[in-house]
């Protein structure tokens, strides 16, 4: 019987259950200096000088001004049409552009001394005027880089509109929501050490997603060959998209070379919620039409995107919105445009879904607008427009290739789990009692794209002496459960307990290369190619068996049961790994039983459909989420424990986004919300327990059958709770509540509409 599809616990988790996890933090680096960082405060402003010399004075403290640097600056990705003008100086020399710049850096001996100094560094400011919302920014009348002649960083799909898109529909509605930014807040804040070796080779230990890429990175703004730097990643106390190479660690290796010491970094909640890069931050404007009897005809969308004060992978992001505009349905026409801008706010990055979850919240919105419109059931709208089960695989007109779904299955999985038409009947019955707290539920049928850009990963697997195995992959591990799945993965293959099989992630050293973790495409290209690297070392094992047993390679079969390479047609003439692994040591062969593998796969689309329940209390505005059911179909589960585990993650943070976070700035760019004392941030005992419902629709695209599960709970909630309150309020005349929809949000949009 197979181990993969069994819910089997994950093997990290003792470690950190026992308090032994390892972070960056708690990396003992015999004398090494603390770095600490003197940002801004102002949002926007030019530097007319920094004066060091109170905080030089302290005894065994160096500064370091935006002078002083000599590489840099941090630019935005190289990808189609992004300003490449609008790079980050690593430390600011000439103008600040948000609150959290980088003015000065402060090398100490400990973290108190460091604090004590960054406080005595005196900048000289010429305040500037300050563009926090994106709509001021596109009118390009305050410039945050007067070179590029304009604060538009990047434009995705086109300007041009046809003025008869609608022509021929009985209904057209409209509507605006803001997918608000917000902080990633992982619960380990950023964490960098480094050191130079008596080799002069440069070893920098990060909390990151990507250490292989962050490698690259180091490599190239430091003027290094890739060979003389060594990136490692320990444990990591979540990412979310966030936690890819910044300025910060840039710098802390710049200065173990700069000044040939060991340096570290850790930020504070604070600094953190201010200098990490917040998600979201896109304005959507939409339209939809169709007939009266439901079917949508046309859809058009327009995003802006607030990029932050440096546009780096945040501007490109509308690009994903667009591909992935049309959601789960067959609409014939759709027009997209996007313009991503400067503002003098935190830069704008990757963030738990990154650019899809802000689709799937326009169209879900959209859908329901029109519905309310016909005066159709929500349910019944999606039912007439989704693509057919038997349609796949299908492109759709926004060019999005779907390898596989069945969207009115889970549609009809999630009503059936929720129990829909009960949940309405006692909402009709509160309305008619016209109680204070009234139900609300809400829909949303999601689809998503996962390994979006078709990326590669590396793999490789080793028999060891005592006849376990080493997966070796250039993924990396934050939460996701890889050392259990990878594990499970290539147990299968080989026939082994999984106990006998270790993951090593995360030390560019040892793994020889890798993409790293981001956007929900690990297991299948990362535990593919371990499957293929095992299937490869599956392979030479017959060859070596052949030789001892003195037979054909052909003839040596793996019984994956007993864990036995044997003669075909006779099990007793058999070699266990472990005997095969002893025997290979000392004819010193061992080496054979070892292969790697890079695998490169086209995107899947995993996809899903999510009811929530609700009830608002109509005189206080509060907003009580009671259930929410999640069908979440993310193709072949490896592992459904792991798999229910991402989609309580997911759906937490798209929760979160629905009632509870936002970043938020006054009109002079200062953050309103940088702890946790303003920034609403959810405990578990704010959500109640979810739902979550299995089911499972194999990709073609690999042969695990494997699409992403990191992402999707994330994408498919928001709408769900936000089609929910709104549902509860539609009753007193409100048509939209802006996210977060609770507390003051809520209340005002019942006063609008009582006006």
């Amino acid at each position: 019987m197979s181990i993969l599809g069994n819910r089997v616990l994950r093997k990290e988790d003792p470690r950190f259950l026992r308090g032994e996890g390892r972070y960056v933090e708690n990396l003992p680096l015999a004398g090494a200096a603390s770095v600490t960082f003197v940002r801004s405060l102002l949002a926007h402003a030019r530097i007319a000088g920094v004066d060091t010399s109170a905080a030089a004075a302290l005894p065994n403290v160096q500064i370091f001004t935006g002078a002083d640097i000599d590489i840099g600056p941090f630019g935005p990705p190289p990808f189609p049409g992004l300003d490449q003008g609008m790079g980050r100086p690593l430390v600011a020399k000439d103008t600040v552009r948000f609150v959290g710049d980088i003015v000065a850096i402060v090398v100490s001996d400990d973290r108190a001394t460091g604090v004590d100094a960054a406080e005595l560094v005196l900048v000289d400011y010429d305040p500037l005027t300050v563009v926090v919302r994106p709509e001021d920014a596109a009118k390009d009348e305050t410039l945050l880089f007067p070179d590029s002649g304009t604060n538009v960083a990047a434009r995705s799909g086109s300007p041009e509109h046809d003025e008869k898109l609608f022509d021929g529909c009985d209904a057209v509605v409209s509507g605006t929501l803001l997918s608000q930014r917000m902080a990633p807040c992982p619960l380990e804040p950023r964490s960098a050490a480094a050191e130079v070796g008596a080799d002069g080779r440069i070893t920098a230990w990060l909390s990151t997603q990507t250490p292989h890429q962050d490698r690259m990175v180091l490599a190239g703004t430091l003027g290094l060959d890739p060979t003389d730097v060594r990136v490692v990643a320990p444990d990591v106390g979540g990412g979310f998209g966030a936690k890819m190479i910044n300025p910060e660690e840039i710098l802390i290796v710049w200065l173990a070379r700069k000044l040939g010491r060991p340096m570290r970094w850790t930020e504070t909640r604070s600094e953190s919620m201010v200098a990490l890069p917040h998600g979201r931050a896109e304005k959507l404007d939409f339209t939809i039409g169709g007939t009266k009897d439901g079917k949508v005809l046309a859809y058009r969308l327009e995003a802006l995107q607030d990029s932050g004060a440096y546009p780096g992978l945040g501007a490109f992001l509308p690009n994903l919105t667009a591909l992935m505009s049309s959601g789960v349905y067959d609409i014939p026409t759709i027009e997209f445009e996007g313009k991503s801008v400067a503002t003098n706010t935190t830069p704008i990055s990757a963030f738990r879904g990154a650019g899809r979850p802000e689709a799937s919240q326009a169209i879900e919105r959209a859908l329901d607008a029109f519905a309310a419109e016909i005066g159709m059931d929500p349910g019944e709208v999606r039912r007439k427009n989704f693509i057919a089960k038997d349609a796949f695989p299908h492109t759709t007109v926004t060019h999005a290739a779907y390898d596989s779904g069945d969207y009115e299955g889970a549609l009809d999985l999630a009503l059936r789990s929720a129990g829909y038409d009960d949940l309405r009947a006692e909402q009709k019955q509160r309305r008619e009692q016209g109680g204070a707290k009234q139900l609300g539920i809400g829909i949303s049928c999601y689809v998503e794209i996962t390994n979006g850009i078709n990326e590669t990963e590396f793999g490789e697997v080793e028999i060891t002496e005592d006849g376990g195995a080493i997966v070796r992959t250039g993924s990396f591990s934050h939460g996701q459960g890889h050392e259990t799945t990878f594990a499970m993965i290539a147990a299968e293959r080989l026939g082994l307990p999984v106990e006998k099989v270790t993951v090593h992630k995360g030390d560019t050293d040892e793994i020889a290369k890798g993409t790293g973790t981001y956007g929900s495409k690990s297991t299948q290209i990362g535990g593919m190619a371990a499957r293929v690297a095992a299937d490869e070392v599956v392979e030479q094992a017959k060859k070596l068996v052949g030789d001892y047993l003195e037979t054909s390679p052909a003839d040596i079969v793996l019984d994956t049961a007993l864990g036995k390479l044997h003669v075909a047609g006779a099990p007793s003439r058999a070699l266990s790994w472990a005997e095969l692994a002893t025997r290979a040591t000392a004819d010193e062969r061992l080496g054979e039983l070892k292969a790697e593998h890079e695998f490169t796969a086209p995107p899947t689309f995993p996809f899903g459909a999510h009811i929530a329940v609700v009830e608002v209390d109509t005189e206080t505005a509060k907003v009580e989420l009671l259930r929410l059911v999640a069908v979440d179909d993310a193709g072949t589960l490896i592992n459904p424990l792991i798999a229910e585990g991402q989609v309580h993650g997911g759906v937490a943070t798209g929760v979160a986004q629905a009632l509870y976070e936002q970043v938020v700035y006054d009109d002079d760019g200062n953050p309103m919300t940088s702890t946790f004392v303003g920034y609403a941030f959810p405990s578990a005992a704010d959500l109640p327990s979810w739902e979550a419902v299995e089911m499972e629709t194999p990709t073609p695209n690999n042969a695990l059958g494997a699409k992403g599960i990191g992402e999707s709970g994330t994408i498919g909630s928001t709408p769900a709770v936000h089609n929910a309150v709104i549902d509860a309020l539609a009753p007193y005349g409100v048509r939209h509540v802006d996210m977060p929809a609770n507390g003051e949000n809520v209340w005002r949009a019942l006063q609008e509409a009582k006006a």
